[in-house]
């Protein structure tokens, strides 16, 4: 542990700091000192939670102890008696290490004691930054994280339902009739808190042992927290503030993975509902209306009172004046003229007052009619054993409408200033919605009469300010925006329209021998790639781009991640390479993981992906995604999980969208007015730089790391597009003239890397890829020094041209022994043309071993292939010179290039593997895999061998065939003998 004091506050860090962590600590501290806000850049990879966290509460350390000084003094501190030097010099040192004097605090912010609240995007994210304080000297401060009952909810009943919405219902209306166990034991549990720092996982598990409420625990534990954990939603979203009780006077907030908070203060603030939103709650409302209507048919029979009667909070009176209310507000909706149906109709942000104002909703009745509506869903929602128990979500819609619309309004004295303010912030877009299905009439429950066409209201932010100045208004005494990616840093700042007074755009601590970064302007074949709009479907410019990725994963090790710029775009060339072979010529040299949208398949994929990186029998994967996807947010590719990441595009927002053409429009506006902020056109261009920046972000995780980033796209080399990268990835970039240059320099980056920097892998199978007809070429690996080291074998050479040179040189062929994890060694087949990469050699093994040679045979001459990356030409000529030896002379004619359709075929070694891998369970599968390593260290003898095969492959007939297959598998002294064992299986089969 590591004790640095910077500006008066002595920080604890688990290691001596870097340059980069120091200034980036300083930055923090004077943001705290002040009470100012700041915008931190820091790239990935550069412990930047880690610096946030130990600096933040350092701060806060010295700050309690000044106000816990205070507190017990009688006055202020020069009143403290001069008997007491220690004490005076004592808080000099805290007054000058907590900034800000007690009497600007009092006047600023009164007595309370200051709290952090750390907000990031997502919980995963959150119990990142969690687990990195366990890691730190204060671990010992009292911690406490927030989550929604999907994450914390342990009552079986609640946790089952699968819309959030019923949730919250569900748990209110236990709570309230007392029938939730957990909650009845949660106020009974007493956590000692100055012992545990809990993420949610530890906060669920404490709780389900105990059998009380994590949620409401949660809740009771920030009361006393020094640091709460929590999403962003929490934090801007006054309605969830309210209901989780978050007070915002003098506290800390720090925005972590900021660089989306623009666009989630704009979607926070924004909603849109539709004319089937408004008739679902009719018919809600209808709904209940009919059942009471049953409930006091039954009473007249019956002196019994009703079970929910006593959950009824409503009269029928009360449903009457809300269908109306609704009936009337969806007339008012389908009146609205849409005279261009394509473009729809805009009005300024105050036009949503007036529609409300026809049924009158103002702000100072919008209140009791949530009030009302609330009532009625928790009635929806616990009538569990009716039909009614998933119902009410349009009702809870319109209610968090009416929460966005007036949100504000109690704050503002000036009631016409903050409708300016809405008029300016906001938009009201109207277009037509789907025809809506006419709903059964009956007597007593009249519905409208739908017209053929509904209406969609969207009521869109378009300035984060608005939500991000609610935050000052409550008292926040500091804000601090940080993440990898916020550059460049003026437009953002400009953006979020808050006064920022510090900034900070560090570098990276790694060095240049770290990182590869190019802008790839043509493919393979010299086709420009050029993702645009007017080319992105040209299947000339597809095929294109499918081959430079074939080429590239064939000589790129461990994992590939390749980012397009939208989903429609994938799924298009997905399509596209799939017709035409192209995809599964990919994946004979990396399987391919594509990002889906739905979170469960989507985990799942992540898993596989990474269990694929780790197998030592594989060699590689590929990781598909989207750009503002979620491969591209919060995913951690360190090491093998990301050496190379490849942008196939700019990810421009859909141009002709109604939203993207109204935040422009709302840029110029403000524009015109003389404010310094970006235009319309700046600002999408910016969109996509930011997409890119967090998307390459997601490699190069620790300062060891290292990887290669290629934009794949001729407008990258636009000037503006280049400044517009981070500030750690601008000094490195490479413009290729040629696609020739790209796989050089990739070569020599990856041998580089491969010979000077660590490795944390495991190793993998060498990439292979087919050569039509003429044999199967492969990249031969060579036992590495140690077990990490392997997987950087699977690349390193041009594959384009391989010339014969007139001299030849003598060599002697490798035999040496692998190591136990060289998997790679352990399935070298027969007759098999073979490249070893690093030496660029050809050769034709009809039979290899790693026996040592004991025919003592001289070493072999062969001609010396040199590559030369310059035509690209498909014609593949192999022919050998000698067939008197084990391992042959591979001579040829004057170019050997590689043939188009290089996966043709498997190669038999990786498909008798994915055979075994496709018949055997997992745990066969691990079984099978350890005993080819003990067999290849002489562990285990040819019986141990063979009974475990007999296993594996002799007792189920159906995978007898295997069996035989493994024969080339096996040393030549037990070749003689494992054929006379399958030769006796075969006879007692007959």
């Amino acid at each position: 542990m590591t004790e640095v004091t910077l500006n008066g506050v002595a920080i604890k860090f688990p290691f001596k700091p870097y340059q980069v962590q120091v200034d980036y600590m300083t930055k923090v501290i004077e943001c705290l000192q002040n009470g100012q806000n700041g915008v931190l850049e820091s790239p990935t990879g550069t412990g930047k939670t880690l610096s946030l966290l130990c600096s933040s509460l350092a701060w806060l350390m010295i700050k309690k102890a000044q106000m816990q000084i205070q507190a017990q003094s009688t006055g202020a501190l020069d009143q403290l008696s001069t008997n007491n030097e220690f004490l005076r010099s004592f808080s000099k040192v805290l007054n000058k290490g907590s900034g800000k004097s007690l009497d600007q605090l009092e006047n600023s912010f009164g007595h309370s004691m200051p709290t952090i609240i750390y907000a990031s995007r997502t919980h995963s994210q959150l119990s990142q930054a969690i687990q990195e304080l366990k890691r730190t000297s204060y671990n010992h401060v009292n911690a406490a994280i927030l989550g929604s009952r999907d994450q914390l909810c342990i009552n079986p009943e609640v946790a089952i339902e699968k819309n959030s919405s019923n949730k919250i219902f569900m748990c209110q209306a236990k709570v309230k009739a007392g029938s939730c166990l957990f909650y009845n034991n949660y106020k009974k549990f007493n956590i000692n808190t100055n012992q545990n720092i809990l993420d949610i996982e530890d906060l669920v598990k404490t709780s389900k042992k105990n059998k009380c409420c994590p949620y409401f625990l949660s809740k009771d534990l920030k009361e006393s927290a020094d640091i709460i954990f929590m999403p962003y939603n929490y934090l801007l979203d006054p309605k969830i503030r309210k209901n989780q009780g978050i007070e915002l006077k003098n506290k800390i907030i720090l925005l972590d993975e900021a660089h989306n908070i623009e666009k989630i203060c704009e979607e926070a603030a924004s909603l849109q509902f539709s004319s089937t939103d408004i008739a679902v709650c009719i018919n809600e409302i209808t709904d209940v209306m009919k059942e009471m209507a049953n409930e006091k048919k039954d009473s007249d029979y019956s002196s019994i009172e009703s079970e929910h009667d006593s959950q009824k909070d409503f009269s029928a009176e009360d449903l009457c004046i809300l269908k109306a209310m609704f009936l009337e507000l969806e007339k008012s909706i389908d009146n609205i003229e849409i005279k261009n149906q394509e473009e729809g109709e805009i009005f300024p942000g105050d036009y949503i007052f007036n529609l409300l104002g026809t049924v009158d909703i103002t702000h100072s009745k919008y209140q009791y009619v949530i009030e009302k509506l609330d009532k009625i869903i928790l009635y929806l929602t616990t009538v569990s054993a009716t039909s009614f128990t998933r119902k009410g979500n349009a009702l809870k819609k319109f209610c968090d409408l009416l929460h966005i619309v007036f949100t504000g309004f109690s704050r503002n004295k000036c009631q016409d200033k903050f409708k300016e303010k809405i008029r300016k912030c906001y938009k009201v877009y109207v277009q037509t919605e789907q025809v809506k299905k006419p709903f059964k009439n009956d007597v007593w429950t009249t519905k409208k009469i739908t017209k053929s066409d509904g209406k969609l209201i969207c009521y869109w932010c378009f300035s984060s300010e608005f939500r991000m100045q609610q935050l000052l208004d409550e008292g926040v005494r500091s804000i601090i925006l940080t993440s990898g990616t916020l550059s460049p840093l003026k437009p953002f700042i400009s953006e979020i329209g808050i006064d920022i007074s510090v900034q900070l755009e560090s570098s990276h601590i790694i060095t240049e021998k770290q990182i590869y970064v190019g802008i790839v302007s043509t493919g393979y074949n010299g086709y420009c790639l050029n993702s645009s709009y007017n080319t992105r479907n040209d299947p000339k410019y597809i095929a294109s781009l499918g081959e430079t990725i074939k080429i590239l994963s064939c000589i790129l090790p461990h994992g590939l991640l390749v980012f397009f710029p939208s989903y429609p775009i994938l799924k298009n060339c997905q399509e596209q390479w799939q017709s035409t072979g192209i995809w599964t010529q990919i994946e004979s040299y990396k399987p391919i993981f594509v990002e889906a949208q739905s979170n469960e398949i989507f985990n799942n994929i992540i898993k596989e992906y990474y269990k694929q990186i780790e197998d030592p029998m594989q060699k590689g994967a590929i990781l598909m995604g989207v750009c503002r996807g979620k491969v591209s947010e919060g995913l951690d590719f360190a090491n093998a999980n990301g050496r190379t990441v490849l942008i196939t595009g700019l990810p421009f927002p859909p141009l002709k969208d109604p939203r993207v053409i109204l935040k422009q429009r709302y840029l110029e506006e403000n524009r015109s007015q003389g404010q310094e902020r970006l235009t319309g056109q700046q600002w999408y261009q910016l969109e996509a730089s930011r997409a890119v920046n967090q998307a390459v972000g997601r490699i190069i995780r620790h300062k060891n790391d290292y990887g290669a980033i290629l934009l794949c796209d001729c407008r990258f080399d636009n000037q503006s597009f280049k400044q517009q990268l981070s500030k750690w990835i601008r000094p490195h970039l490479k413009k290729f003239p040629n696609f020739e240059t790209v796989i050089k320099g990739l070569r020599e980056f990856f041998k580089y890397t491969k010979e000077n920097l660590p490795d944390y892998n495991l190793p993998a199978v060498p990439a292979q890829f087919d050569c039509g007809n003429s044999g199967s070429v492969k990249l031969n690996v060579q036992a590495s020094k140690s077990q990490f080291e392997n997987q950087n074998d699977n690349f390193d050479i041009d594959i384009y041209k391989i010339e014969s040179n007139d001299s030849s040189s003598e060599r002697k062929i490798n035999k040496s022994k692998s190591k136990a994890n060289d998997f790679g060694s352990l399935f070298e087949m027969k007759s098999k043309a073979v490249v070893n990469l690093r030496t660029c050699k050809l050769q034709n093994l009809t039979q290899f071993s790693q026996e040592p040679s004991t025919s003592g045979e001289p070493s072999i001459k062969r001609k010396k292939l040199k590559l030369k990356p310059i035509q690209f030409s498909m014609d593949v000529t192999i022919a050998p010179t000698s067939t008197t030896s084990t391992t042959s002379v591979v001579t040829q004619s004057k170019s050997v290039v590689i043939k188009k359709d290089i996966a043709a075929q498997q190669a038999d070694g990786n498909k008798y593997i994915q055979k075994v891998k496709m018949a055997l369970s997992q745990e066969n599968y691990n079984i099978f895999k350890n005993m080819l390593v003990k067999y290849r260290k002489d562990e285990i003898n040819f019986d141990e061998l063979s009974n475990i095969l007999r296993k594996l492959f002799v007792i189920d007939h159906k995978k007898r065939d295997l069996l035989i297959d493994f024969r080339p598998y096996l040393k030549k002294h037990h070749l003689k003998t494992f054929d006379n064992y399958v030769e006796s299986l075969e006879n007692f089969s007959t």
